[in-house]
């Protein structure tokens, strides 16, 4: 299988655009036959475009697994002033990006960590969906905790999928926290705080590897709880 790395800018045919959340959605870009992205899970791609007479250029992690031949994916949330996240969101299938990469990221391959923990908030759970999706799929002896953010049930991204790992495989399982449950919520509600990391984080050890996404305010806060509860700076990884 060929492996398709480009340092330079190319142009790649948009095939399919699928609706997760109100604001988010999964973008299908076509590769040559018989060819994959050369990367590792949780690496990136460079979106360029020139908006307003002005070069744009922001990284998208692909949600897609090294092993998709002839396809890879990346799921993006628009932002009401995401210059970019509004250029995507507003081309139809057919049109072309043009993207540059992959691009070395925080990363995760076998033998990195036993106990996996990816704490995301909102879109910052995009960079661990190809590292749950390769390692299942793989069958990495790993052990994967989601612990996932959100503002209300609706803004969950791949919920159902999350959920079905859960259900399906024994070394995956994913913990939602909602700021605004509905009544009928049964998972946590407020928000990821020192006592919710105490609750499930694995021990820190060398075994352990915890990967932390979200809001700017969010990453500063839970780096310094994940710290301040013995987690070597090295095993805490910002995609």
């Amino acid at each position: 299988m060929k492996k398709i790395k480009s340092s330079e800018p190319v142009s790649y045919v948009l095939t399919d655009i699928k609706k997760l959340t109100h604001d988010t959605s999964a973008f299908t870009f076509k590769l040559p036959e018989n060819s994959a992205l050369d990367f590792l899970p949780g690496d990136h791609m460079m979106v360029h475009a020139k908006i307003d007479g002005k070069d744009v250029v922001r990284p998208y992690t692909p949600s897609s697994t090294p092993d998709d031949s002839g396809f890879f994916e990346m799921i993006i949330k628009r932002y009401p002033d995401g210059l970019l996240s509004g250029y995507v969101h507003n081309k139809k299938i057919g049109d072309e990006l043009l993207i540059s990469g992959p691009t070395p990221g925080g990363h995760f391959e076998q033998g990195m960590a036993k106990n996996v923990c990816m704490i995301a908030g909102g879109a910052g759970v995009t960079p661990m969906i190809s590292i749950i999706r390769t390692a299942l799929r793989r069958n990495y002896d790993v052990n994967m905790l989601l612990l996932f953010a959100n503002k209300t049930e609706a803004d969950i991204i791949l919920h159902d999928e999350f959920e079905e790992y859960a259900r399906k495989f024994d070394n995956f399982d994913s913990v939602f926290v909602l700021g605004n449950p509905p009544d009928n919520w049964s998972g946590l509600s407020g928000h990821i705080d020192e006592n919710v990391l105490r609750q499930h984080l694995p021990s820190p050890t060398e075994n352990s590897l915890i990967f932390l996404c979200g809001p700017p305010m969010m990453e500063y806060k839970l780096r310094q709880a994940i710290l301040a509860l013995g987690y070597d700076k090295s095993r805490l990884v910002i995609p």
